[in-house]
């Protein structure tokens, strides 16, 4: 009877000890993920246009907007080679963003203005034509139209990925390329990523 019980006992830490492994040997996969997904987060710079209302005239304006303010943005930060001199050359020229967005509205005759900033922001992992951004804290273009109550638009204005035919990854770090290009290896990573970035969220708050 004993010797059952010391076999049990026996089997019983070796499940603990490799279930431990286990979850050493994730959390260690992920560390890796983790700092490539810090990367990213340090390196690009999103832009949000939020719509008037859902209306089928703010929503197509929305996308106008968007179209003039990547436009603008990129005739300033063209030459920027890293994040924070785009960041800053951003915040220079916020106004002529923001009347870039103010132009689309007048030549549409809407009864509503455009506010650009800077800020920070969480975004959910999101996939686009060309590539994928993992969930996380993001520094952020945002161009609020009249009373911002409508569906949102998201993408990139820093490297420039959202400029038709755009993909240079120049401007971020080596190791982020398959991450951002090829997610589909990433898959499993990209949804525990975006748990514990909820999670984190929810303590910020």
């Amino acid at each position: 009877m004993m010797r059952k019980i010391k076999t049990l006992y026996s089997r019983t830490l070796l499940l603990r000890a490799m279930a431990c492994g286990l979850i050493l040997s994730v959390l260690l996969n992920l560390a890796g993920f983790s700092a490539q997904c810090a990367a990213l987060e340090e390196n690009i710079v999103r832009l949000h246009v939020i719509a008037n209302s859902n209306d089928e005239a703010d929503q197509a304006v929305k996308l106008r907007v968007r179209d003039a303010v990547l436009r603008e943005a990129e005739q300033w930060y063209g030459d920027a080679e890293d994040f924070d001199t785009a960041v800053t050359v951003l915040c220079t020229h916020l106004e002529s963003l923001e009347a870039a967005a103010n132009s689309v509205l007048k030549a549409e005759n809407l009864p509503y203005c455009a506010k650009a900033e800077i800020c920070e922001m969480y975004f959910p992992t999101r996939t686009y034509e060309s590539f994928k951004l993992p969930a996380g804290r993001y520094r952020t273009l945002r161009i609020s139209l009249g009373k911002a109550k409508g569906k949102n638009w998201w993408c990139v204005v820093f490297p420039a990925l959202c400029m038709p035919g755009a993909s240079d990854l120049s401007n971020l770090p080596d190791d982020t390329d398959t991450l951002v290009h090829e997610p589909e290896s990433y898959e499993v990573k990209f949804k525990v990523a975006e748990i514990f970035s909820r999670l984190r969220e929810l303590f910020d708050a």
